[in-house]
């Protein structure tokens, strides 16, 4: 496999949301670096639409009756779409045996805060109705006694997204949900945050500038400290009977204070998280996998946490083999 550092940097940085262009570029670019005509591990794709917002449903060969994947992409909440997130999820969905569902939701500034999260709880009730009535109607016996597995995956901005749905469901809807996911998640967006005081911090790919750019393009500043935009200022009630969280990111992220809080909060709640930090890696390495052969086995990885179903509280550090060109 390519292990082409430079390259995957290269690519990764179309992540990164610069005041000096233009949203529309932005978006994009995103679609130019991440899309792909081809969909690997021969996965199905189909277009479903529940309310006003259309979703990919991706469906790989081999999948569980009652298991769903809902992906809540990235893109600094102004970009990001089914296109650039297609391929990576399309993985995900083969590696977890899932049906996934990847929603298009409403982007900032155009739609700020709630609009995207609103879309997100509506596919999230549709996907777990539709999933409920199929097992029920169906003439397996075996799949008559089963219940829904949904599967929450995010990554950066979407990670806020992802865990304010969290953050609203109760009852059934809550303990369908069996595991989370989350990549390079961004957690806290409020002014005492560390990141935003003091000398400016970078890591490979964003800087906090970037971050700071897209929660104004998201919300108001009174709302940067609203539980349902920064996770971290949850409470304790949301955070009680909450589902095992698996945290996967890079070694040197500005991201990476923030994930080990938020993996207390949840400890300290009852629940469980686990951080699985890859050495060497910059954030969202897993969306380089034509360059780095450790995208491939990350996505693994996750495929071996759902198989396992292995939801202790002991946090993973990869024992990689050292890179030829680090």
């Amino acid at each position: 496999m390519s292990n082409d550092r430079r390259a995957a940097i290269k690519k990764l940085k179309s992540l990164y949301l610069s005041p000096k262009i233009d949203i529309n570029d932005f978006r994009l670019r995103l679609d130019e670096s991440f899309s792909s005509v081809f969909l690997p591990n021969n996965v199905e794709l189909e277009e479903k639409s529940f309310g006003n917002v259309k979703c990919d449903v991706i469906v790989p060969e081999i999948y569980a009756s009652n298991r769903v994947l809902l992906y809540v992409h990235g893109g600094s909440f102004v970009g990001g779409s089914r296109a650039s997130y297609r391929p990576f999820v399309a993985a995900l969905a083969n590696v977890t045996s899932s049906r996934a569902f990847l929603p298009e939701f409403r982007l900032a500034p155009a739609h700020p805060f709630p609009a995207s999260l609103e879309d997100i709880q509506q596919v999230f009730q549709s996907v777990f109705i539709e999933t409920e009535t199929a097992l029920a109607m169906s003439t397996d016996s075996e799949d008559f006694t089963k219940v829904p597995e949904i599967l929450i995956m995010a990554d950066t901005s979407g990670a806020s997204i992802a865990l304010g749905l969290l953050y609203g469901l109760k009852g059934k809807y809550r303990e369908a949900v069996r595991q989370v996911i989350l990549f390079s998640p961004w957690l806290d967006f409020s002014e005492k945050n560390d990141m935003f005081t003091g000398k400016k911090v970078s890591d490979e790919i964003f800087t906090a500038d970037s971050v700071r750019l897209a929660s104004e393009h998201y919300t108001y500043q009174e709302n940067w400290s609203n539980p349902l935009v920064s996770p971290l200022k949850a409470t304790k009630e949301q955070l009680e009977n909450f589902p095992p969280v698996f945290i996967q990111m890079g070694e040197k992220e500005i991201f990476y204070d923030d994930a080990e809080v938020f993996c207390d909060m949840l400890k300290n709640a009852g629940g469980t998280c686990k951080l699985d930090i890859w050495k060497k890696m910059p954030p969202m390495f897993q969306l380089a996998d034509e360059d780095l052969y450790l995208a491939h086995l990350a996505v693994e990885r996750i495929g071996q946490l759902i198989t396992t179903k292995d939801h202790s509280n002991e946090s993973v550090h990869e024992i990689q083999l050292e890179l030829e060109r680090s």
